[in-house]
């Protein structure tokens, strides 16, 4: 059948078959900015999911529709399963929610805060406490020397 004869409701009927967002089978370990942010992020989706239902019900748009239902089952999931977690070990110790700086080889410094999934952000300073770099440098030392991405660095400070 030509692209001409085929109706706008299917292509509207195919968008709002979304697949759910997918959940980490880690634990889900949030900072108290972390937790803020999942319950931002679940109080948007119940917004659009209202905005959705107030502009004519479900058959009008049923891709906003569908899209503030999947945001709901996701961030729902995510504010559920949320575990406050506080850093646990001594001050010169990388945990999560603390900041660890490197140095590298070459002498650049760089240092990220360790934070749960939905709140990492590599471009602004922080990574997932499951990410490879996490993985590296967590329960270690200021001093201590770790290999990341093939090649050491130190920990020169832990904030």
């Amino acid at each position: 059948m030509a692209v001409a004869f085929t109706r706008e409701e299917d292509y509207e009927a195919q968008a709002a078959d979304l697949p759910d967002r997918p959940v980490s089978t880690h634990p889900n370990l949030v900072t108290p900015q972390g937790l803020a942010a999942i319950e931002a992020e679940l109080a948007a989706a119940r917004a659009a999911y209202a905005a959705a239902q107030a502009e004519g019900g479900v058959a009008a748009d049923r891709t906003a529709m569908a899209r503030a239902t999947r945001d709901l089952r996701y961030w729902g999931s995510r504010r559920a399963s949320a575990q406050l977690t506080a850093p646990d070990a001594p001050a010169d110790t990388v945990a999560f929610g603390r900041t660890v700086e490197i140095e590298r080889g070459d002498g650049r410094r760089q240092a990220w805060r360790i934070v749960g999934e939905d709140e990492a952000d590599p471009a602004a300073g922080s990574v997932s406490y499951v990410s490879p770099l996490a993985r590296a440098v967590l329960t270690r030392q200021v001093g201590d020397v770790v290999t990341v991405a093939g090649a050491e660095v130190e920990i020169v400070a832990v904030r």
